[in-house]
């Protein structure tokens, strides 16, 4: 009787049978944070986006600024030949007193959101939401002074927009939105956050203000440069110190 051929038996199956693969997972992919810069950017554009559609904050700043300017032309009964004296008080007293609502508003407005604590759990250094939050006042600021200072050009008959002057207001106008955002943050988790703000903002933009009043002052005065290269300094020094104390201490103030 013939016998059926055997099935070939495969070499393998004559040692030990060969383990069978699993499927290697890849690991996740893990997102690198964002740089310091880009965070800084992301907070300042969402900022002025938010702005550009409510148009509140401006809009309150630039007509609250353009109601000193007519209010102090009337009441002081300014002549030109007294108007570049005061002009650099009143200007300044203007720019302050606009600021203080910006400043007021700008952190106040993530905390009534509760969008506050989002941004501090960002992945991000805190650091980078103060200077993007810094940003956003300085060109809020700077939008009003380009609305009101021609407005304050013609009631006192004067030529401001001069490039050291330009000067004075883009060194000033950094100090007061550096100091601002900063205590604005440490205002905005009090419960009379629209009074605590003016009061620490005002004693501590004293030097600030001072050296600003001054240095405009001069240059309206056309004083030789020697006269007011010192004030200039010194609006460059409080900045500098401003800056990198809101750099080292802003992680703890923004704390509740």
């Amino acid at each position: 009787m013939e016998e059926s051929p055997r099935p070939a038996v495969p070499p393998a199956a004559t040692s030990a049978a060969a383990p069978v693969s699993q499927p290697v997972l890849a690991a996740p992919e893990v997102r690198a944070h964002p740089s310091f810069f880009r965070a800084v950017w992301v907070v300042l554009w969402k900022d002025l986006v938010a702005e550009l559609r409510s148009r509140e904050m401006l809009s309150a700043m630039v007509v609250f600024a353009l109601l000193t300017v007519v209010i102090f032309n009337f009441a002081l009964e300014l002549r030109m030949d007294r108007a570049a004296l005061i002009a650099p008080g009143l200007v300044w007293v203007t720019i302050v007193f606009a600021a203080n609502l910006g400043l007021n508003r700008s952190l106040a407005v993530e905390k009534d959101r509760g969008s506050l604590d989002g941004l501090l759990l960002a992945p991000v250094d805190r650091s980078a939401l103060y200077f993007g939050k810094m940003a956003g006042n300085l060109v809020f600021m700077i939008v009003v002074e380009i609305i009101v200072l021609p407005a304050a050009a013609i009631f006192l008959g004067l030529s401001l927009p001069r490039a050291d002057l330009l000067l004075v207001l883009l060194l000033g106008t950094l100090g007061l939105a550096a100091t601002g955002t900063l205590l604005s943050a440490l205002a905005v988790h009090t419960r009379a956050r629209e009074v605590m703000l003016p009061i620490l903002l005002l004693p501590a933009t004293v030097p600030l203000i001072l050296a600003a009043v001054r240095a405009s002052g001069l240059i309206l005065g056309n004083a030789p440069f020697g006269e007011i290269v010192g004030w200039l300094n010194l609006l460059l020094v409080y900045d500098v110190i401003m800056l990198a104390v809101a750099y080292m201490t802003f992680d703890f103030v923004v704390e509740e």
